[in-house]
């Protein structure tokens, strides 16, 4: 696992701060006036620092920009860097102030110092986002997590919203350790262990086997990875930090490598379907997430573990499956497997949970990236009262996410001559039809929210909060959906 930086909050101590022979980061607003921490450091400086904050360089600085003054006089400190940013900075303009820190560490350990700004947690937000990097399947390499002392008044509160954040980032580490690993380290097997292991912390965890599986009638599911070896799996999960209520269900499709089946995809990237099991990554570390904040609300995550692989008995182009639900489906592209695994697990969740609401998660289609590209994820819903609260919570948390229409125009391209309806439609509208399947197994009174992530699961650049890779998204947005809406008013967490 990715080790969290370490952050301990202290309250102001002069002499820490000459003892400090890491890296000095303070904080000092766009007008440069210096505070009783500032004022210190430039007397030990000999007005070093005061004829910076004075200086062309520091007033051409972009707002929550930093720049180091290394080795300075008078301290033991490797380098002091100024972080110019304004004492009311928004929440996003202080994660990317914290990124910007992360930047231009030059050691391991920091001691982050302020008099007055109040956003604390939100910049180790920032700085703990971007302090990422997958080294699990490399030798030789001993990361050390990054040590931040913070320095600043009132530490019981500033250190509560921490410790609130840092359990979050958490579950971003987790979901992007899941879809960063290939498929012959995270198999379904190894997919279902790690989220086992989260009864650690208080979750409800039961792994359904195949034996378990084929008695529920979940058909569709098993179809997928029928040519696999490796034994398809549904992991419940569950955290009851509520009351009686019905939980809040995520539901998370898991394949751990997609070849396409029989409709094999083309060779060039192939490599890069390690990260089809996306969604079942986010609901995992987004469970992590809640029962590590100790979430007052039910919630239960439901994903659906399989391999899609090409065999002699791998599920073939025109043959016909029912799903749990009782309808048939001609599977016309074996390629077109995240629906099957998604609408049997829908069902289940609804079957023997009746939640409140529901979400799930995919990487569902390509299409969705021609119309998204990387900065978007596409959100479907038959319910506008809850798609407003998870687009509003993805906006919050500066997750991209788009609404995109549902109508039953859309059904006539998943007519079946010979079943039920199809698994695929035309080349047209491809996110849209997809969508249009998945409703079909979603109850007509059921809050219902499916959410697209094939363009932002995992990124082939860099982005302001990760590296290469996977993301994380929706492990935040998630989570401050359920703190402010499905959780008492009096006591939001991690909002």
């Amino acid at each position: 696992m990715t080790p969290l930086p370490k952050f301990s909050v202290m309250e102001i101590d002069f002499d820490l701060l000459l003892e400090c022979d890491g890296q000095i980061i303070i904080l000092v607003p766009d007008d440069g006036e210096m505070g009783m921490i500032a004022s210190f450091i430039n007397k030990m400086m000999d007005g070093a620092l005061g004829r910076f904050l004075n200086s062309e360089v520091f007033e051409k600085l972009s707002p929550g920009k930093v720049l180091s003054l290394s080795y300075p006089t008078g301290l033991m400190a490797k380098s002091v860097t100024v972080a110019k940013i304004d004492p009311n900075s928004s929440i996003s303009e202080t994660r990317n102030c914290g990124v910007e820190i992360t930047k231009i560490a030059t050691c391991e350990k920091i001691l982050l110092v302020s008099d007055k700004f109040k956003r604390i947690a939100d910049l180790v937000e920032g700085i703990s986002m971007r302090n990422y990097e997958y080294l699990d399947q490399k030798t030789n390499t001993n990361p050390k997590p990054l040590d931040v002392g913070v320095m600043v008044h009132k530490i019981e509160n500033q250190a509560t919203e921490i410790d609130l954040k840092l359990a979050v980032v958490d579950g971003v580490f987790f979901t992007r350790d899941l879809i960063n690993a290939p498929a012959n380290v995270l198999t379904t097997t190894t997919f279902a262990n790690q989220l086992s292991a989260l009864s650690k912390l208080g979750i409800t965890v039961e792994v359904l086997d195949e034996l378990e599986l084929e008695k529920l009638g979940m058909r569709t599911l098993l179809c997928v990875g029928q040519g696999s070896e490796s034994p398809s799996k549904v992991v419940v999960m569950q955290w009851n930090g509520g009351g009686d209520e019905a939980p809040f269900a995520f539901v998370g499709k898991g394949v751990v490598f997609d070849t396409g089946g029989i409709s094999l995809k083309p060779a060039g990237g192939m490599e890069d379907m390690t990260m089809d099991m996306g969604g079942a990554g986010v609901v995992a570390g987004a469970m992590k997430a809640l029962a590590l904040r100790k979430a007052k609300a039910n919630v239960v995550g439901v994903v659906g573990l399989v391999e899609n692989m090409p065999s002699g008995n791998a599920v073939r182009p025109g043959d016909v499956v029912k799903s749990m639900k009782g309808d048939t489906v001609e599977v016309i592209n074996t390629d077109a497997e995240g629906r099957l695994v998604l609408a049997d697990i829908l069902w289940y969740t609804q079957e023997r949970f009746n939640p409140t609401g529901m979400i799930n998660l995919a990487t569902l289609t390509g299409a969705i990236i021609v119309g998204l590209g990387h900065e978007m994820a596409g959100v479907f819903s038959n319910n506008d009262k809850l798609c407003k609260k998870f687009i509003n919570a993805a906006m919050a948390e500066g997750e991209g996410a788009w609404r995109m229409p549902l109508a039953p125009a859309y059904d006539k391209l998943l007519k079946s001559r010979i079943a039920d309806m199809k698994n695929v439609g035309s080349r047209a509208a491809g996110s849209i039809t997809a969508g249009q399947f998945l409703q079909r197994f979603v109850k007509d009174d059921m809050p219902w929210v499916h959410l697209d992530i094939a363009g932002v699961a995992s990124i082939a650049t860099e982005s302001a909060f990760s590296p290469k890779g996977a993301t994380g998204w929706g492990v935040r947005a998630l989570n401050r959906m359920i703190a402010d809406h499905y959780e008492p008013r009096e006591d939001t967490p991690g909002g």
